[in-house]
């Protein structure tokens, strides 16, 4: 099925659901005690009260235990695996060292994800970089950083990489990214894998294979491999076995025009999450067989070695590890139509629902174990009608300074902040074990300005 914009939801009903009812949008730790919510052993009312909202917060053991089940569950069907985070979901130099002490590699996508990754001291070795459009600029910095693996993604940047890398008198391992033509089961503002995308090489007219081509002769490259990328939060694995059963025909017509075998695949991310309650996304276990093993029967089938295997989750890492939380500041009912609980965030800390029509779950955290009991949509304070952060949500009945928790907020909310209306951004804090810390911390007015020039 094509993928087009998410059907219209029903007209939201108090749904009588208390936190307990909310797990598989909440982090793993959550629970509740004594009518709070609790994450990592952390009281979330003490500390929204403590450390100030708006705060973004991030479960520790989630994070871990999602990094160390994509592991778990592709390595189990070929050891060579390399489990890449998608730095772009959420990045920060706490989550880069989390991410290397769990034996996985890092995508990155700027130049500026690159400097997180050297700063939090992440081995050069295990970066992929990304990107439609890498300036000279960072081209030369991957080249002097020692990146392990460049993902090319057009025919200019292709030869500028080379001229570069000829110029330091050094090979740099590229991939060469493929759109293979599948739409998955997405919004169409996040489905990438068509031909009509501002990302790689169709193979339509013959472009992948004169790119492949290209960079076999090229110096200063190493042709490795291929990279693809069908969209995010898909939920039908389906659109990954369709995706691999071109790519592989592909890399079997790579070996017989050229001689060249594909050393490496990368069929990048894209695994849903439950942002709903009624949401089902697949399973690591799942995910790990469709995707590994199919590439491994694909191979066997068209006469292939198979190849180092990469998959790229980054939503799926964090996704469902944070929560958001703010303070209640208004509430108003305009009768027969709807109410509005205004909080101290919006869409300068969570764009999402502005942007995609994303819906979240949300609820009370200092009522977590009350029935949610009525609708109300939660609103932003900026000077935007848009700035919606839930949309006529089931939730608690709300009292100024309630904490208020938004679910399933640790993937693209922190990374695609704003300081709209010179709004600080939230810090974003850690928990586990009983303890919290700061891993971000909120900004200023002073670091508002920081840029300025008197």
């Amino acid at each position: 099925m094509a993928a087009r914009p998410s059907a219209p939801r029903p007209p939201a009903q108090p749904d009588l659901k208390t936190a307990a009812d909310l797990a598989p949008v909440l982090p793993m730790t959550a629970e509740v005690r004594d009518g709070h919510l609790w994450i990592g052993g952390v009281d979330t009312v003490e500390l929204a009260r403590e450390a100030g909202t708006a705060l973004y917060v991030m479960d520790e053991a989630h994070i871990r235990t999602q990094l160390r089940d994509y592991v778990k569950w592709t390595r189990y069907h070929w050891p060579e695996v390399d489990v890449v985070y998608a730095g772009k979901a959420f990045m920060s130099l706490a989550m880069c060292r989390m991410v290397a002490e769990e034996d996985c590699c890092l995508d990155v996508s700027s130049g500026g994800e690159l400097a997180f990754a050297r700063r939090a001291g992440f081995p050069m070795e295990r970066i992929y970089v990304h990107g439609n459009n890498k300036t000279p600029a960072e081209l030369a910095e991957c080249l002097d950083a020692g990146v392990g693996r460049v993902v090319v993604d057009s025919f200019e940047e292709m030869e500028r990489l080379s001229a570069l890398a000829a110029a330091r008198g050094v090979t740099q391992r590229v991939l060469l990214r493929v759109t293979p033509g599948v739409e998955a089961d997405t919004h169409d503002f996040i489905m990438t894998g068509a031909e009509d995308s501002k990302f790689g090489f169709g193979r339509n007219q013959g472009l992948a294979m004169q790119a492949v081509k290209r960079a076999i002769e090229l110096p200063g490259l190493d042709f490795e491999g291929l990279h693809m990328h069908i969209g995010s939060q898909i939920f039908a694995l389906h659109s990954f076995a369709k995706a691999i059963e071109v790519i592989v025909e592909f890399m079997r017509e790579i070996a017989d025009e050229t001689g060249v075998q594909v050393r490496l695949l990368d069929t990048g991310g894209g695994l849903g999450v439950a942002y709903g309650v009624p949401d089902e996304p697949s399973t690591i276990k799942d995910y790990g067989k469709v995707v590994v093993d199919g590439i491994k029967e694909e191979c066997e089938k068209h006469g292939l070695d198979a190849p180092r295997i990469a998959v790229e989750p980054g939503r799926s890492i964090v996704a469902n590890a944070g929560v958001t939380l703010y303070t209640v500041g208004s509430i108003k009912v305009i009768p027969g139509i709807r109410t509005y609980v205004a909080v101290d965030g919006g869409m300068s800390d969570n764009i999402r629902t502005s942007l995609y029509d994303a819906h979240y779950e949300a609820l009370i955290a200092n009522k977590a174990d009350q029935p949610r009991e009525m609708v109300a949509t939660v609103a932003g304070k900026h000077c935007e009608s848009g700035d919606i952060v839930v949309n006529d949500a089931p939730l608690q009945c709300p009292e100024v300074d309630d904490i208020l928790c938004v679910c399933a907020t640790g993937a693209y909310c922190q990374s695609m902040s704003s300081n709209y209306n010179k709004q600080v951004r939230p810090g974003v804090v850690f928990v586990g074990d009983g303890a919290w810390r700061f891993v971000v911390r909120r900004e200023t007015y002073d670091d508002l300005m920081r840029c300025e020039v008197e």
